[in-house]
C-alpha cells in the first residue's frame, strides 16, 4: 500500500511518518485490497491548546473511506483514526460478501 503524508504548514519528522506508515500497514490484515492512503496532518489553533488533526483518506476498490480525528498528539489522533478504519474496513468487507 502506498502511503502519502501531507503536513500542512509544518514539516513532519521522519519518526512520525514512520509511525503513520507502520500503523496503516497493519490495516492490510483487515482488507487486502487497499489501493493507497493519503494522510493530512494539521495544527488546530483554537484556544490555548494546539490540538493536532489527523485526516486519513483510504482508497479501496469502489469506495473512499475518510476519517478525521483530533487529539493532543498526532500519534493519539492516528491511533484513534486507525481503530475507526479497522471497523469500517471489516464492515465494508462483510457487505461485499
Amino acid at each position: 500500500m502506498n502511503v502519502v503524508t501531507h503536513a500542512v504548514h509544518f514539516n513532519a519528522d521522519r519518526k512520525l511518518i514512520d509511525f503513520i506508515e507502520a500503523k496503516l500497514s497493519k490495516l492490510q490484515v483487515f482488507f487486502d485490497k487497499i489501493i493507497d492512503a493519503n494522510v493530512f496532518l494539521k495544527l488546530e489553533n483554537s484556544g490555548q491548546v494546539r490540538d493536532k488533526i489527523a485526516e486519513i483518506k483510504l482508497n479501496i476498490p469502489g469506495a473512499v473511506i475518510v476519517v478525521k480525528e483530533i487529539a493532543l498528539t498526532f500519534e493519539a489522533a492516528i491511533d484513534e483514526a486507525v481503530e475507526i478504519l479497522k471497523r469500517q474496513l471489516v464492515k465494508h468487507k462483510q457487505l461485499k460478501k
